[in-house]
């Protein structure tokens, strides 16, 4: 654009596109113009549309920040709380008048807690971030990764042929309502049909046993018929049980009808899945008496 005329008329465009929400990034993709100074003058006295405007990131701290201020807080409980540097605290909160002062252990207490809270916020932090990352590296599954995937978990958490106990069929237990589900995924891939399936909930007597019944047809979809009397097991007092509350829903065992060649064709998968990553100085094979 050399004249006059090429920039008037750049600069109509431009305003155009400015007006329709366009950012100036997006600006200079659409009119092949690559000059911040000649998009400056196109521009100049057009202000950008609301929905260019970025918000400022920390107004909600900075507000948040004053409440707690306003309700007590040291500057290290609200950086810990926030988790902003204490230095943006001090800049943000000094015009505020100082909380009542605090002994001396006092003080010591409510800073250590806030310092652990903060640490544990970036603990948390970390490992949402680092299990997001594995779950996009993973991506979807295709059918036959299902199957490898399917055979391992039933070889870790199935029923298998031993030497002492020549089980014939498919039965899968766990208490993880995303590992049953995935378990029904892989019958589902091997053309296994829901009607196949038996289920039973072993649970201690203790427990909600409706409910945990409840639990476990809306995890499998099941219906109510495919489900056997529960399993109960006796409580005992002097045991200081760990899974208790309102999150406990016992284990679910998941059996296949007829199943006995399926059951020998999933160990047969199992077994070359992890022949695959096998060291060379270990043993082949699937000993029956260590199985298990």
């Amino acid at each position: 654009m050399t004249n006059k005329v090429d920039f008037q008329q750049f600069r109509e465009r431009a305003i155009a596109l400015r007006r329709d929400g366009k950012s100036r990034r997006e600006i200079k993709e659409i009119t092949g113009v690559t000059s911040n100074r000649m998009l400056d003058d196109a521009l100049r006295g057009v202000p950008p549309e609301p929905a260019v405007l970025r918000p400022r990131a920390k107004d909600d701290l900075h507000a948040r920040a004053r409440e707690l201020r306003a309700s007590g807080h040291t500057y290290v409980e609200i950086a810990a709380e926030l988790g902003i540097s204490k230095s943006s605290v001090s800049l943000w909160v000094r015009d505020m008048p100082r909380p009542g002062r605090l002994s001396y252990e006092e003080g010591r207490k409510r800073n250590a807690e806030a310092v652990s809270a903060y640490w544990h916020l970036r603990r948390e932090a970390r490992r949402q971030a680092v299990q997001e990352a594995a779950v996009a590296e993973v991506g979807e599954l295709n059918e036959r990764e299902i199957l490898i995937a399917g055979a391992i978990a039933y070889w870790c958490e199935g029923t298998k042929s031993k030497l002492h106990s020549r089980g014939e069929q498919v039965a899968f237990i766990n208490s993880d309502p995303q590992l049953i589900r995935f378990f029904l995924r892989f019958l589902d891939a091997i053309g296994v049909a829901p009607e196949r399936l038996v289920c039973r909930v072993y649970i201690h007597e203790s427990a909600d046993v409706v409910g945990a019944q409840q639990f476990w047809r809306e995890v499998t979809g099941l219906p109510a018929d495919q489900f056997k009397r529960p399993t109960l097991k006796r409580h005992n007092p002097k045991t200081i049980r760990k899974n208790t509350g309102s999150d406990y829903h016992g284990c679910l065992v998941v059996r296949v009808r007829s199943s006995s060649e399926l059951r020998r064709q999933i160990e047969g998968w199992a077994s070359a899945a992890m022949s695959a990553g096998a060291r060379s100085d270990i043993p082949d094979g699937l000993p029956e008496a260590t199985a298990g």
